[in-house]
């Protein structure tokens, strides 16, 4: 046990020409103990133990034994079975003091028993967090100096959230990392995150009983996200997801950002916050461009006997769009009242087909009646394959929406590009190319494994069909469970292994509007302009 040493006998040492000092007081050195046993003997070495005492130790010597005897003799417990010749061992001293250590010898042979480690309980305290950040150490070196947040909070506020700090980290960042520290000030109980980079609805830490609460993550430089910030996010006796879902009673905005996605939201509750690292590649079809011939959007309603509801759907043409007319493309989407307002996809198309990147291209794009019929249509069934085929592609035909599968595009993102996936699946000879954005291939019906499209490509024969697949960096899985970057990782390989023609990217980004909007514009061009897919 590491003692002060009762009393200290000091003694004048020179100290240079400056005079004299006394010497500090050194701690007890830990037992050791050393020895021969003949087989089958033991020896006892008492230690000196204190209720609570946390003790670690080694045992060393061939086929040693080590057993903690209490104050009556008795074992308390067996520490080393003699299995190796080098044993560590640790225990928490009790109540039935004094203790002993017993080695026992099987066989005979020489031993050393070390204590390298025995802390009191009034000394098993946890060290304190040290920030990642140089500013936020900065910080707590001025707290614990007696200093307040104010000049802090007001630095904060000039520079913008969140933080980011390039350099002077410890450990040392990666050759492209960056260090973003997520801040609040003043909350009650807890802040937590919402959005990229975390995956979980990650808690801020307050730093050492002030108003600052902090969380940082090591990111690329190419990082691009949006992200909300919630502040004592309320806890109640309900489901485990209704719990979760209680963070969207207090995200909001964060204060110290005043950028935003979109651009004018209602209030701080309305809307993301964004963040643009230096090397994030750049969003170039998503502003509408000056002199740009636009093309016509009408919104219709579609009644399916397939699924036995309606939903509008927002047919697009480019500028030139000619019904019939050699070379034209086709994109069908998802989700589009998100389609049409997070992502601009009218605008992105504008662009394309007016650079020239495109050829005159039409568009299909998808409405859900209600999340409730997104979540039971998406994931692959049988009636919404049908409903795609059998009514919604020859209705847009018959509206002069039409190109051959070579030149379509079925893409979405989440569910969406589960759902693109499914439909090349099911009618390689509609759709000719898949582009799936942050795709949900961890889905699986209830009491099924993860990832069961997955494995019904990996059994079907091959079709005549092209992947992009597209993933965050930040899409990992929460609690053990696959998350969709691993899943679409998986779904890549296998494809690839069945001869598919797939490309396949990764972003440092996460499950995120703001992220898709930018690449989903390269990535239609880069299915579509592909001269093997314009024949």
């Amino acid at each position: 046990m590491r003692r002060l040493l009762a009393s200290i006998a000091a003694w004048p040492l020179l100290w240079g020409a400056a005079g004299f000092a006394a010497a500090a007081p050194a701690p007890d050195p830990l037992p050791r103990f050393t020895g021969e046993l003949a087989a089958q003997t033991h020896r006892e070495h008492p230690v000196p133990l204190a209720p609570g005492d946390f003790v670690q130790g080694r045992l060393a010597g061939k086929a040693m034994r080590l057993v903690l005897l209490d104050r009556d003799g008795k074992r308390a417990r067996i520490l080393a079975k003699g299995r190796r010749d080098h044993q560590d061992f640790m225990f928490i001293a009790g109540e039935r003091g004094p203790y002993t250590l017993d080695v026992r010898a099987p066989v005979a042979g020489a031993y050393e028993l070390a204590l390298t480690r025995q802390v009191p309980l009034a000394a098993q305290v946890a060290p304190a967090t040290v920030p990642d950040s140089p500013r936020l150490r900065a910080l707590q070196r001025s707290l614990a100096a007696g200093n307040g947040t104010d000049a802090f909070w007001a630095e904060a506020a000039a520079a913008g959230g969140p933080l980011v700090e390039p350099a002077d980290i410890a450990p040392a960042p990666g050759g492209d990392e960056l260090l973003v520290t997520f801040l609040w000030r003043g909350a009650a109980g807890n802040v937590r995150v919402i959005g990229a980079p975390s995956a979980d609805h990650d808690a801020l830490a307050r730093l050492d009983g002030s108003d600052v609460w902090y969380r940082s993550y090591r990111v690329p430089a190419s990082t691009r996200l949006s992200y909300r910030l919630a502040p004592d996010v309320p806890e109640f006796d309900g489901t485990p997801t209704q719990r979760r879902r209680a963070i969207l009673s207090t995200a909001q905005r964060d204060p110290l950002n005043p950028r935003s996605f979109p651009a004018k939201p209602l209030d701080r509750f309305d809307g993301y916050s964004v963040l643009e690292l230096p090397a994030a590649p750049p969003q170039k079809w998503v502003e509408p461009r000056a002199g740009i011939a636009a093309g016509t959007v009408e919104t219709l309603r579609l009644a399916s006997t397939a699924l036995g509801n309606e939903r509008d759907i927002v047919l697009y043409r480019s500028h030139g769009w000619q019904t019939g007319a050699a070379g034209n493309a086709l994109v069908v989407l998802f989700d589009a009242e998100n389609f049409t307002e997070e992502v601009p996809t009218p605008v992105i198309l504008d662009n394309l087909v007016a650079s020239g990147t495109l050829p005159p291209t039409a568009a299909i794009l998808i409405a859900n009646p209600s999340g409730e019929a997104r979540g039971a249509e998406l994931p692959p069934n049988a009636s919404f394959a049908r409903f795609l085929s059998a009514e919604l592609m020859p209705w847009a035909r018959a509206r002069g929406v039409h190109a051959e599968a070579a030149k379509t595009v079925i893409a979405g993102a989440s569910y969406g590009g589960l759902a693109a996936a499914w439909a090349g699946f099911r009618h390689p000879e509609l759709f000719g190319n898949v582009y799936s954005q942050s795709g949900s291939f961890w889905w699986s019906p209830a009491g099924a494994e993860p990832a069961w499209l997955t494995r019904e490509f990996a059994v079907a024969p091959k079709a005549p069909v092209s992947f992009l697949l597209e993933a965050g960096l930040f899409e990992t899985g929460r609690a053990g469970s696959p998350g969709i970057l691993d899943t679409t990782r998986h779904l890549r390989d296998v494809l690839r292994a069945k001869g598919y023609d797939v490309a396949h990217r990764e972003f440092a980004a996460g499950h995120d509007f703001y992220h898709w909007r930018g690449s989903l514009g390269d990535g239609l061009a880069e299915l579509l302009r592909k001269p093997e897919r314009m024949k």
